[in-house]
C-alpha cells in the first residue's frame, strides 16, 4: 500500500470554540460539501455523524472529539470536532496536542465567548495556528466587524478579514472575496452550488479601499513581499496566498471568514482557507521527544522512512471492537501486524486492526504513514499520552498534560451483580477520560468518582447505566477538597520499632517539610548522606510517605504542595525491612503534617456571567453571598454586561437555578477551574462540620 496523497496535501485541523457557537454544524457542512455524506445531519434532530453517542443527540451538545477523514480539492483533511462546554475541556487539549491547524468558529452575535478564550489559550500553548470563521451570520444582532474586534480586544490576536458580508442580519445572501475581489452567493437550499459574480456596483469602492489595505497588511506581515511592496511591485494572487501562509503557520496573523452553517453559506471558502492557508505536516517542526533516561532529546522527522514515533491521544472503549486507541504518527510508517515498543511502560505492542475513523464508521486500513491520524485495535498496555515508536529506536514523546477534577460524587452498587460490574465499567471509563479519577474512600469503603464538574459527572453516570448496564445509587456532588501545609517544620524524628520474637521491625526517619508552589503536588527528596538509611529503603520511605499523603488530617482529602525531604535516620543491621522504613515513613510524615499548620484547599472557579444591564447590581449582590471575589464588568454587545469573578466551587452548586429565577431566565454563566486556595478558618470549620 502507498500513499495516497503526498504529505504536503494533508491537513489536520480541529474545529474549535464555545458551545453553541456551531462547530458541530459546520463539521456537518464540511462533511456534506466534501461528499462524505449525502445528507446534512442537524444537531436539533440528532441526526450528525460526529455527535454520534446517544448522550450527545439527547442534548445537542459534543461530549467526545470525534474524528472524520474528507477530502477536498485533492487535498486529504483529518478533522476533528471537538467539545465547547468547560467540562470536557480535556477533549480539546488532547485534540490540540496532535493537530496542526485550527478552525475556530465565532458565534457573529456574541463574538469571543468565556470559553472561545479556554480554547485559545490551549491552541496557544501547542503552537496552534488558527484560521477564524464568523458563523451565524444571518442571525439578529450578528456583526461580523464586531466579532473581528472582539477577537483583536479580548485574545490579543491580529485577526485579517478576508472577506465581507453582503448584507446582514436575515438579508445575508454572500460573501465578497477581498483578495480575488470577486462575490460569492449560495442560491440553492442546500448551498451546494456556489455562485461567483462580479461585486455589487453599491459596493465597489469599498471593496477596492479594503483589497488595498489587505494586500499591505499582508506584505507587511512577510519580509519577502514588504521588500517587493516597497518597490512597487504588483503582488499576485498567489504570492499573497503564499505570504499570508506563512504568516498564519508563524502565528502572527489569524484570517477571518464569513457565512452560517445552518443556513449552508460560506463552507466552500472556509475549505479554500483551510488547504491555502493551515500547515500540512511538512510545515510544522520536527516533534522532539527524549531518551529513555531524559538526558538526551530526540527529533521524529516527518518522513515515512525514519524510525516509527507515534503519540496515542485518546482512548475510547467501543462496546462492538473493544478498546480503541487513536494514535497520530509524527515519524516513520506504522503497519499492521508490526511490534512497537511502548517506552514508559517497557513493554512491546503488537499493532493489530488499524483503522481510519469516520465518527462512529470505520474503514480498515494496512499502514499509516507520518503525519496521519489513525486508531488501533487491541493495544493492552497503551493508554492516553503514550509513546509508540520502533524498539530499536527508543524514544518518548512529550505527555499531555490534564487539569485535575474538582468536583466528586459517591456511587453504590445496587445489587450484588452490579458490585462485580461496576469495577469493570468504571476503569474502562477513567482509561477513555485522564479527568476522570476513581478511588475508594478510606473511612466509609464508599467508591468516589471524581471530574470536571456537574455535566461531566452526569454523562459518566448516564454512560455506567446505559452503555454498562450498571444499576446504582448516586450520592450528591461534593467538592474535591484538598490539604497542605502552611509552615515548614525540621527535624521530625520517627522511629517505629516493633519487637515479636525473632525478628522485630526497625525502621528510623528524619524528615523536614515545607509548603511548595501551587499545583507542585508532593515533592519527595532524600538527602541521607553516609549510609544512614541504606539506598534500597528509601524508595520504601517515600512510599509510606506518598500513601500517607493520600489522607489529610483535617477531613480526609488529599494532601498536595507540600515537599518532604528525609535528611536522616538510623536502621538495624537484622530488624530492618522495607515494611518497616515505608510505615516510618508514613507514620513520620503524619506527625510532622500535625506540627506544619494543617490547611483545607478548596478549588476556585473562574466564573463569567453575562446578564442584561438591569440584573448587574442583583448579580453582583449574588456573587458577594457567595464569597466571590469581583474581577470585573464588561459591556458585552448593547445593553448586556458580563461580570467577571472568581468563586468558590462549594458555593456555586444550585447558581443555574438563582440566576434563571432572578434574570427571568436571560442570564448564563459559565464557569472553568482557576487554581486552590486556602480556606479561611471559620469557613474550614463550616466544611468539615457539613
Amino acid at each position: 500500500m502507498t500513499r495516497e496523497f503526498p504529505l504536503e496535501k494533508y491537513r489536520n485541523i480541529g474545529i474549535i470554540a464555545h458551545i453553541d457557537a456551531g462547530k458541530t454544524t459546520t463539521t456537518e457542512r464540511i462533511l456534506f460539501y466534501t461528499g462524505k455524506t449525502y445528507r446534512i445531519g442537524s444537531v436539533d434532530e440528532g441526526t450528525t455523524v460526529t455527535d454520534w453517542m446517544v448522550q450527545e443527540r439527547e442534548r445537542g451538545i459534543t461530549i467526545v472529539s470525534a474524528a472524520v477523514t474528507a477530502e477536498w480539492k485533492d487535498y486529504r483533511i483529518n478533522l476533528i470536532d471537538t467539545p465547547g462546554h468547560i467540562d470536557f475541556t480535556a477533549e480539546v487539549q488532547r485534540s490540540l496536542r496532535v493537530l496542526d491547524g485550527g478552525v475556530v468558529v465565532f458565534d457573529a452575535t456574541q463574538g469571543v465567548e468565556p470559553q472561545s478564550e479556554t480554547v485559545w489559550r490551549q491552541a496557544d500553548k501547542y503552537g496552534v495556528p488558527r484560521i477564524c470563521f464568523i458563523n451565524k451570520m444571518d442571525r439578529t444582532g450578528a456583526s461580523y466587524e464586531d466579532s473581528i474586534g472582539s477577537i483583536r480586544k479580548r485574545l490579543g490576536a491580529n485577526p485579517i478579514a478576508m472577506q465581507i458580508p453582503i448584507g446582514s442580519e436575515s438579508k445575508f445572501t454572500g460573501v465578497i472575496d477581498l483578495l480575488r475581489k470577486k462575490a460569492f452567493y449560495w442560491e440553492d437550499e442546500l448551498g451546494v452550488d456556489m455562485v461567483e459574480k462580479d461585486v455589487p456596483e453599491d459596493l465597489r469602492d469599498e471593496v477596492d479601499a479594503r483589497h488595498d489595505q489587505l494586500v499591505e497588511e499582508i506584505a507587511g506581515l512577510d519580509d519577502e513581499l514588504t521588500i517587493r511592496f516597497l518597490e512597487g511591485e504588483t503582488l499576485s494572487i498567489e504570492d499573497l496566498i503564499a505570504g499570508l501562509r506563512r504568516a498564519v503557520i508563524s502565528g502572527k496573523c489569524n484570517p477571518c471568514y464569513a457565512g452560517t452553517s445552518l443556513k449552508n453559506k460560506g463552507i466552500q471558502l472556509l475549505l479554500d482557507a483551510v488547504v491555502d492557508l493551515l500547515p500540512s505536516p511538512l510545515d510544522i517542526p520536527a516533534a522532539v521527544g527524549h531518551s529513555l533516561d531524559e538526558s538526551a532529546e530526540i527529533l521524529c522527522p516527518t518522513d515515512d522512512n525514519a524510525p516509527a514515533g507515534a503519540l496515542v491521544f485518546k482512548i475510547v472503549s467501543d462496546p462492538y471492537v473493544g478498546r480503541l486507541a487513536y494514535f497520530r504518527v509524527y515519524s516513520g510508517t506504522v503497519k499492521q501486524g508490526q511490534m512497537l515498543l511502548n517506552p514508559k511502560k517497557g513493554k512491546k505492542e503488537r499493532i493489530g486492526r488499524l483503522i481510519r475513523m469516520y465518527a462512529d464508521r470505520r474503514d480498515d486500513i494496512t499502514e499509516v504513514y507520518a503525519g496521519e491520524i489513525a486508531a488501533v485495535l487491541g493495544l493492552k498496555e497503551t493508554f492516553t499520552g503514550d509513546t509508540l515508536c520502533d524498539p530499536s529506536h527508543p524514544v518518548v514523546l512529550e505527555a499531555i498534560s490534564f487539569p485535575e477534577p474538582v468536583i466528586s460524587i459517591a456511587v453504590e452498587p445496587k445489587t450484588i451483580a452490579d458490585q462485580e460490574k461496576i469495577g469493570l465499567a468504571l476503569q474502562k471509563l477513567s482509561e477513555e477520560d485522564p479527568t476522570f479519577v476513581v478511588r475508594s474512600d478510606e473511612n466509609t469503603g464508599q467508591t468516589i468518582i471524581s471530574g470536571m464538574g456537574e455535566l461531566h459527572l452526569a454523562i459518566i453516570v448516564d454512560r455506567l447505566m446505559r452503555e454498562f448496564r450498571v444499576a446504582a445509587n448516586i450520592g450528591s456532588e461534593r467538592v474535591a477538597y484538598k490539604e497542605t501545609i502552611r509552615r515548614p517544620v525540621t527535624k521530625v524524628s520517627y522511629k517505629y520499632s516493633k519487637q515479636s520474637g525473632g525478628h522485630g521491625q526497625y525502621g528510623h526517619v528524619v524528615l523536614d517539610l515545607e509548603p511548595n508552589d501551587s499545583g507542585k503536588g508532593i515533592l519527595f527528596e532524600s538527602k541521607i548522606i553516609g549510609g544512614a538509611i541504606p539506598k534500597e529503603y528509601i524508595p520504601a520511605v517515600e512510599k509510606g510517605v506518598r500513601e500517607a499523603a493520600e489522607s489529610g488530617p483535617l477531613g480526609g482529602y488529599p494532601m498536595t504542595d507540600i515537599k518532604v525531604s528525609l535528611v536522616d535516620g538510623s536502621f538495624h543491621e537484622v530488624d530492618s525491612s522495607e515494611m518497616a522504613f515505608k510505615l516510618a515513613g508514613s507514620l513520620g510524615f503524619k506527625e510532622a503534617v500535625g506540627k506544619a499548620s494543617p490547611v483545607l484547599l478548596e478549588p476556585i472557579m473562574k466564573v463569567e456571567i453575562t446578564i442584561p444591564e438591569e440584573y448587574l447590581g442583583d448579580v453582583l449582590g449574588q456573587m458577594s453571598s457567595r464569597r466571590g471575589e469581583i474581577q470585573g464588568t464588561d459591556i458585552h454587545t448593547g445593553r448586556t454586561q458580563v461580570v467577571r469573578a472568581m468563586v468558590p466551587l462549594g458555593e456555586m452548586f444550585g447558581y443555574a437555578t438563582t440566576l434563571r429565577s432572578s434574570t427571568q431566565g436571560r442570564g448564563v454563566f459559565s464557569m472553568e477551574f482557576d487554581h486552590y486556595s486556602a480556606v479561611s478558618e471559620s469557613t474550614a470549620q463550616k466544611i468539615l462540620n457539613s
